[in-house]
């Protein structure tokens, strides 16, 4: 989180410093938790690009204090240690992910060793372009389910931000296959200007006679070919033959709560506001390195 005149006076910011979020992002999860009850009864949870942690902070601290519960976060980035938190800094497209995943819930010794709720909150950076940044937003949907297929038990939930564009009713089809019900929410601690929502899917169904297997030398096309599903061939070209489906559009939280898009004046006696947990490996770690030794003087 930043520390610019805006982000001070955004209230969900400064809400999530003081609550000992790493970001405000954490509020999305509580509000569609409260919509849809995605954290009762489950004990094995993976969070998928879940850096800085903020997600993984709120898996914690609902399901912590039960000794059955097994919370998995992966990213490629490396994140700050979570209490009840096993972190991975690894690939959710390689194989030996999904095994190390496996393995965090063999640990726990009972059941069936599948996940209960997957969730990903994982974003590229945005160009501007909207229909690239659809495009990508989307292929990172893909690759996220991809390993969820391989992971979610049967009746399981799977929670990922998605961006609204064009062709998102697509995808609501495509995910239909796999879910007895799916929506499209927009808590309401994410910004209306946004196209940002989150696509809910409940009650996972495998496909009868398949059985997901994630493999280096396979596209995401092929992974699902045999599912019968293809989503990026076709797809994107705006094919009114494409099936495509309209789902319940929900809005989470409470709508007396704070406004996401609105900048709130400050009292005279407010202050600054460290960050929960800085930036493991910033991208811009080099340049206040070489800042800080001298090497970055103005030319």
């Amino acid at each position: 989180m930043g520390k610019t005149s805006k982000d001070k006076r955004d209230l969900y910011y400064r809400r999530a410093k003081e609550d000992g979020y790493r970001a405000r992002s954490a509020y999305k999860l509580l509000q569609l938790d409260q919509q849809f009850n995605l954290l009762s009864n489950i004990t094995r949870v993976v969070d998928l690009c879940a850096a800085p942690g903020s997600w993984s902070q709120v898996l914690s601290h609902k399901l912590g204090s039960n000794p059955d519960a097994r919370i998995v976060a992966v990213d490629l980035q490396p994140m700050t240690p979570i209490d009840h938190v096993t972190t991975l800094q690894a690939d959710i497209t390689h194989p030996k992910t999904l095994q190390q995943i496996l393995d965090c819930f063999k640990d726990g010794g009972k059941g069936d060793g599948l996940a209960d709720f997957v969730c990903s909150d994982g974003a590229p950076d945005v160009t501007g372009l909207h229909d690239l940044d659809e495009y990508v937003q989307h292929q990172l949907v893909w690759a996220a389910f991809q390993l969820t297929t391989c992971i979610l038990k049967p009746g399981g939930s799977f929670v990922a931000k998605i961006f609204r564009g064009r062709d998102i009713d697509l995808m609501y089809y495509q995910l239909s296959k796999f879910f007895t019900k799916v929506y499209c929410a927009k808590p309401r601690s994410s910004r209306g200007t946004s196209l940002e929502a989150f696509i809910v899917c409940l009650g996972y169904k495998p496909i009868p006679n398949w059985v997901p297997k994630l493999d280096l030398n396979q596209s995401t096309d092929e992974f699902f070919e045999g599912a019968g599903l293809k989503h990026s061939e076709d797809v994107y070209d705006n094919n009114e033959d494409d099936a495509r489906l309209k789902v319940e559009f929900v809005a989470c939280g409470d709508v007396n709560d704070i406004d996401s898009d609105a900048t709130y004046s400050l009292d005279s006696d407010s202050i600054t506001l460290d960050p929960v947990q800085r930036p493991t490996a910033p991208p811009y770690k080099k340049a206040l390195e070489m800042k800080r030794d001298g090497k970055l003087a103005r030319r």
